[in-house]
């Protein structure tokens, strides 16, 4: 049977790369950094590509240079194939002009290159988690039986949003679930998307992540698109889908071969593990002038003899990884990059994990990832991490350093303990999830009514101010800026002990509404 799915399969899929008139056109076009002198340029295109070459200059009528690789790759069900080059030896903090080969547009994109590390001009980063397809695929101004928070008529989305500021932030952080493919069924089950046969719903799970990379081609073409792993890019049916009104449990058992194990998230993107000694596009590290960024798995490899959530026998079923060869080769890695950091050169450590586990919600068993606490957070503390970032659950809860559950009593004013923000209401098809009330004892500041996104603005070594902004109208419904010593080593950029304010003119220490 799983033989004459996969023929069935084919030949729709099959129909599909016909029907494309040009095979070798680039699409999906993104970015992402590759070491402190790199960048990885990565397309997709119906037919597979026999040497990817990407022409590139520092002026668009002379892109003299080019990069090539043989890195071609697809899988079963995917439509389309993923082409990744890694251009070296590029400028700080340059513009550089570049067209993947058999671009049909005259104008070349454009992109501008990392910050070395010690480079400690002000800067902006994005922050998304949990985003998802907009319009008929995904979040729009409807929904199906038993879904919520649908948009409101010409109301602003958050990949809409992005695009609206995207001149105003230099690169975007998604820290899991990444298009929400896995929806389908749901999505049919509920009455949103048409009804087809369980055997072509590899078809629309397709569809669905093919949407969301055109959507978020204006934004990632031009800036690098920094992801990590989260729940819903492991398999086509998020560990399982029930229809009550049938009586029907579907588990990943249904998904077809390429469509389990996080095959598409490591087919479709080029993180730089390899140049951080991370692992694929599951943890890694990258420097940015004064901050030094790192993406963990909450998914898989935990390690120390947690059976990780997405793994065999994990509590989201998805049955998943692991994909470490090491014994806690995850956190050895984070040991490792924590204390090779150069707090004089890059003060701030801003980690992104897709779970959290501070956060105030009812189903915590399903939320929470107290595993990730248990391996984690010693670390984070250990190392002085400042930002720890998440999402998973689908609002915004700006929480007080912590750790182990105790609050920092200092708050934002030079902290011990690494800060906790959780925002996970980019938007998706089902919505938001509320809050439970009151909130926990950490809780500064919580949002579940609106979609919107992270903004980080690193003023210089000693203020970092978080807004959550709203993608509808852009305004901001949270602001707080954390004060920071790191040590106040000569040459950070105007820190001194004893000032109360940003020396520049910008927010008092350890500021919010």
């Amino acid at each position: 049977m799983a033989t004459m799915m996969l023929l069935s399969l084919l030949s729709l899929f099959t129909g599909v790369v016909l029907a494309a008139t040009n095979g070798t056109t680039p699409m999906q076009i993104r970015l992402a950094y590759a070491g402190d002198s790199g960048m990885y340029v990565s397309w997709n295109t119906y037919s597979q590509l026999a040497q990817p070459t990407v022409r590139y200059g520092k002026h668009p009528a002379r892109l003299t240079s080019s990069a090539s690789s043989n890195v071609s790759v697809t899988y079963h069900t995917s439509t389309t194939f993923s082409n990744h080059v890694k251009l070296e030896g590029l400028e700080p903090a340059t513009t550089y002009y570049y067209q993947p080969e058999y671009s049909n547009v005259s104008m070349p994109l454009s992109f501008k290159t990392s910050r070395p590390a010690g480079d400690h001009t002000p800067f902006v980063a994005a922050v998304v988690v949990d985003l998802g397809t907009m319009g008929a695929d995904g979040l729009t101004t409807h929904v199906g039986t038993g879904a919520a928070n649908p948009l409101t008529p010409g109301e602003t989305n958050t990949i809409q949003s992005l695009q609206n500021f995207q001149d105003d932030y230099e690169f975007l952080m998604h820290d899991g679930d990444i298009a929400y493919a896995d929806y389908w069924l749901k999505e049919e089950i509920q009455g949103f998307l048409p009804n087809t046969t369980v055997e072509e719903g590899a078809v629309v799970y397709e569809r669905i992540l093919n949407d969301f990379y055109d959507q978020m081609t204006p934004i990632t073409s031009t800036k690098p698109y920094m992801v990590g792993p989260g729940n819903h890019e492991a398999n086509c049916d998020n560990g399982g889908t029930t229809d009550k009104v049938h009586n029907i449990s579907y588990t990943v058992s249904i998904c077809m071969p390429g469509q389990t194990n996080f095959t598409g998230y490591r087919n479709h993107f080029r993180m730089p593990a390899a140049e951080s000694g991370g692992l694929e596009n599951f943890w890694y590290s990258y420097d940015y002038g004064m901050a030094h960024f790192i993406q963990l798995d909450t998914e898989t490899d935990l390690g120390h003899g947690f059976i990780a959530p997405d793994e065999p026998g994990g509590s989201e079923e998805e049955d998943s990884g692991p994909f470490a060869t090491l014994m806690n080769q995850q956190t050895d890695w984070l040991a490792a990059d924590l204390a090779a950091v150069d707090r004089t050169k890059t003060p701030w450590i801003i980690v992104a994990g897709h779970r959290p586990w501070y956060i105030s919600y009812a189903n915590k068993s399903s939320a929470v990832c107290w595993e990730c606490k248990d391996v984690f957070e010693p670390l984070f503390l250990n190392y002085s991490v400042d930002l720890v970032l998440s999402g998973h659950v689908h609002a915004y809860q700006r929480n007080a350093p912590m750790y182990n559950d105790q609050l920092d009593p200092r708050e934002l004013d030079n902290p011990r303990f690494p800060w906790y923000i959780t925002n996970g209401a980019a938007g998706h098809y089902d919505g938001l999830d509320v809050l439970t009330t009151p909130y926990d004892n950490y809780s500064r500041y919580a949002q579940d009514t609106a979609y919107g996104w992270s903004r980080l603005t690193f003023h210089n070594a000693t203020h970092l101010t978080q807004d959550f902004v709203a993608s509808a109208n852009g305004s901001v419904l949270d602001s707080a800026t954390l004060y920071k010593e790191h040590g106040l080593v000569s040459g950070y950029g105007g820190g001194h002990g004893g000032h109360k304010g940003h020396p520049h003119g910008g927010p008092p220490r350890g500021s919010s509404p």
